[in-house]
């Protein structure tokens, strides 16, 4: 079983929490409604999930594991195969999210006035600087903007903000190091060189390539 459908069960007994609280005298009939409720929002979301479920086997965990009865396997079995599930579920998303980093990128490349870095940074100088170039260890004055692939904005600074270039992401280290100060440039960093297979919590997806406006202000060690 997966997180989703953890989840899913998550919020089915939230839901039976709440009717309890809300309803505190309720009928048989109510009871009965609520339990088939449940057994039919699962049941619904299980089909779209694992269309070829065997139901039987699902209602007889469910009844030893609600009942505290002992069960037909071990935890350590049940453990192994959900988490082999979870993993068979991941791998399709994972598919379609790299191939549309990869529609993405190329895409990207045919816009004016792109080039592309060694390690697959795409550039786009928008204003041109005269002054330093940083080290790998320096610290860098900037301003940005972050965008996820579709223009939502997950990160921008409303003031300049200094970072150490060895403590930021390596799309950044990388591509700031051959920019001198007063350049302002836009970057599409692949998530290789973001936060690749993992992403970041909820704001940034697994092979999600980042789209960078950063204007270099200064730098120092």
């Amino acid at each position: 079983m997966s997180r989703y459908l953890f989840l899913v069960l998550g919020l089915a007994i939230s839901m039976a929490n709440a009717s309890e609280q809300s309803s505190p005298k309720t009928t048989a009939q109510d009871q009965h409604d609520l339990a088939y409720s449940l057994g039919a929002s699962l049941g619904e979301r299980l089909r779209q999930e694992v269309p070829d479920l065997q139901i039987q086997a699902l209602i007889d965990g469910l009844k030893q594991s609600y009942q505290g009865k002992r069960l037909a396997l071990d935890n350590a079995r049940i453990e192994q195969i959900l988490a082999q599930h979870e993993a068979n579920s991941q791998a399709p998303d994972s598919e379609k999210s790299l191939a549309a980093e990869q529609a993405f990128l190329a895409q990207e490349k045919t816009l004016k006035g792109v080039r592309e870095l060694a390690d697959g940074i795409l550039l786009t100088e928008l204003s041109p600087g005269t002054g330093k170039k940083p080290s790998a260890n320096d610290q860098v004055q900037v301003k940005y903007v972050g965008r996820l692939p579709d223009g939502t904005v997950f990160d921008q600074s409303t003031q300049p903000q200094w970072f150490r270039l060895n403590s930021v992401i390596s799309g950044w280290s990388s591509a700031l190091q051959q920019m001198p100060v007063g350049a302002k440039w836009r970057l599409v960093i692949p998530s290789a060189q973001a936060y690749g297979t993992e992403g970041a919590g909820e704001l940034i997806p697994p092979y999600t390539p980042l789209v960078f406006e950063i204007e270099l202000l200064d730098t120092r060690p």
